[in-house]
């Protein structure tokens, strides 16, 4: 016994080894143009190759180590004996506990930012990190309506959000309409773009789904470009309105935010505003989804997902559940784009590439679908992630101080996000609570939510 087991550990070591072996070889081919060739200026203005062999030395044995390590410590924990447990139900004290906590440290990142670092220091985390995460985190919760709870796979979602940001551009511009009339009449023209998506596409599925609005992105974005007279094409719509707090507008003015309530101007009191703003909707977008999950139509979005023929066959109306899916999903992205809209005061169609929509739905993938903290938690971690990797100054004690961190920041990201689908292939919250239960509430595994047993 002890003879054959040592032979199947010298066989899974040689395995081992051969994985790591051709791991050194795929990234030694991958990353020597990359890595190793590099064109720099000299002093007469003409380009030189220089040559970085021990960049590539380092890749190939990080990684290959890497990959046999990982080879053997999934050996071990293969044959180590392990019982089956049984997934722990949900503690609603526990969840509700880190909710209000999340909820406190949200509200508290401003301030708390703005009293170590000052109005210029903390200008740049309120608004690249605060704003923009949750931005991308509402357009997720939108996006995960139709993807994790319905179930249909949207590659064109950035096109609602173009809606929802042109439509007051458009408003606010030419009619003079204020941010706060605009909110929801940019929500409604998005739902109804949404609804108009929905009936060419209720008898697709699956990969045709995905080709057709993929495709309704695309045209709206050609739309904006070459309708000229209406979106002023490629070069946008400028001088849009800002933002006011309720009619006070944040300058330095007499009538001013900041003289209103004895304080002393700075642009800080706007980037604040917008980050409690898009906090507030962010939040409602969540309330309504758990909300409505819990609503026939939530139950009938969950059963359509999981599978559509036993849908119908208990009588559910596919085509009015379908198009709920579409018009709520679209009418969060029409909010988020009015957001987007006065937080930048200018508009043009390069925001709403194909690019966003693949964002986007990576966050929904990345997070669980279904999950919306999981979702949450993968926008942080891919737009939070991307501009703190901006910060690799550090690198250049290591590589040189030639080195430019900026130009291996995708590169980095895309490495990690693959680590992270490898480790948490279904999602960072793989588990799934239905919400109905018969008795007790229980978790479904991930593997039966694989399986579509969930």
């Amino acid at each position: 016994m002890w003879k054959r087991c040592e032979a199947m550990t010298r066989t899974n070591l040689t395995h081992a080894l051969q994985e790591a072996l051709r791991t050194a070889l795929i990234t030694a081919g991958l990353c020597f143009p990359l890595l190793v060739l590099r064109l720099e200026q000299d002093s007469s203005n003409q380009l030189t190759l220089q040559q970085r062999w021990s960049w590539l030395v380092f890749a190939v044995i990080g990684l290959s180590v890497a990959r046999f390590v990982g080879l053997v410590l999934q050996d071990w924990r293969a044959r180590a004996p392990r019982a089956e447990k049984p997934i722990a139900p949900t503690r609603p004290q526990l969840a509700r506990a880190v909710s209000i906590f999340g909820l406190i440290a949200l509200f508290a990142f401003p301030l708390v930012v703005l009293a170590f670092l000052g109005p210029s220091g903390s200008l740049k985390w309120i608004n690249n990190y605060g704003v923009q995460i949750l931005i991308y985190v509402m357009l997720g919760w939108g996006l995960n309506i139709v993807v994790g709870l319905a179930g249909l796979l949207d590659l064109g979602y950035v096109a609602f959000y173009a809606v929802g940001a042109y439509a007051y551009a458009l408003l606010s511009t030419h009619f003079g309409l204020s941010f706060w009339l605009c909110l929801p009449l940019s929500g409604l023209l998005a739902a109804t773009w949404g609804v108009l998506l929905g009936f060419p596409v209720l008898r697709l599925r699956g990969d045709y789904l995905a080709i057709v609005t993929l495709a309704f992105g695309e045209i709206i974005r050609l739309i904006l470009i070459n309708w000229t007279d209406v979106t002023n094409g490629s070069a946008g719509i400028s001088s849009i309105p800002r933002i006011t707090f309720f009619g006070l507008p944040f300058t330095a003015a007499d009538n001013g935010f900041a003289a209103t309530f004895a304080l002393e101007f700075s642009p800080i009191h706007r980037t604040i505003f917008l980050f409690y703003l898009i906090a507030c909707l962010a939040l409602l977008t969540n309330f309504i989804t758990l909300r409505l999950v819990r609503l026939p139509v939530g139950r009938a979005w969950e059963a359509l997902r999981e599978d559509e023929i036993a849908c119908r066959a208990l009588g559910l109306n596919t085509t009015r559940v379908k198009l709920t899916a579409f018009a709520l999903g679209a009418m969060f992205a029409g909010f988020a784009g009015a957001f987007f809209a006065v937080r930048q005061n200018f508009v043009n169609p390069d925001s709403f590439t194909f690019l966003e929509s693949a964002t986007i739905l990576a966050i929904v993938v990345l997070g669980g679908m279904g999950s919306q903290l999981g979702v949450a938690l993968a926008a942080v971690v891919m737009v939070g992630g991307t501009e703190i990797l901006r910060e690799l100054d550090f690198l250049k004690l290591i590589f040189g101080v030639n080195f430019d961190p900026a130009q291996y920041r995708m590169l980095i990201f895309g490495m990690a996000m693959v680590a992270i689908m490898i480790w948490k292939p279904r999602g960072l919250i793989s588990t799934r609570t239905p919400s109905l239960f018969l008795k007790e509430r229980k978790n479904i595994a991930a593997s039966h939510v694989g399986e579509g047993r969930g």
